[in-house]
């Protein structure tokens, strides 16, 4: 049987933006898109701590190290500049590839810098 696993997370990031009039997705530096191993345009399930929303989108890159979170189009209902954010991102594995899985967290500071990754 294959398993859905968390294979990526970026944990606690502060909205700096929401952005309505937009096709959609949300916007997310590329340093953090890369510590948590999420690539441009993947599926992301976004969870609002502020209003306890989720939502899946899709990940665009903003320059790195901008600290840039912006909800787009539809997801800016979900959430305003200063709420706090936790960005997923899951894989289908083997019982095999279970064993040794790992997935990426990267923590950030209030800037959105990354302070910590696992």
């Amino acid at each position: 049987m294959l398993r859905q696993m968390l294979s990526g997370k970026i944990h606690r990031v502060t909205v700096t933006e929401a952005c309505i009039d937009y096709e959609g997705s949300v916007t997310i530096d590329s340093s953090l898109l890369k510590g948590a191993g999420i690539l441009p345009y993947e599926k992301v399930l976004i969870a609002n701590l502020n209003n306890g929303s989720r939502i899946e989108s899709y990940a665009i890159p903003a320059p790195e190290r901008s600290g840039v979170i912006c909800l787009n189009g539809g997801a800016a209902k979900h959430g305003k500049a200063g709420d706090t954010l936790i960005i997923m991102t899951f894989g289908v594995y083997s019982p095999e590839e279970i064993q040794k899985h790992k997935p990426k967290v990267v923590y950030v500071d209030a800037k959105n810098r990354i302070v910590k990754k696992k």
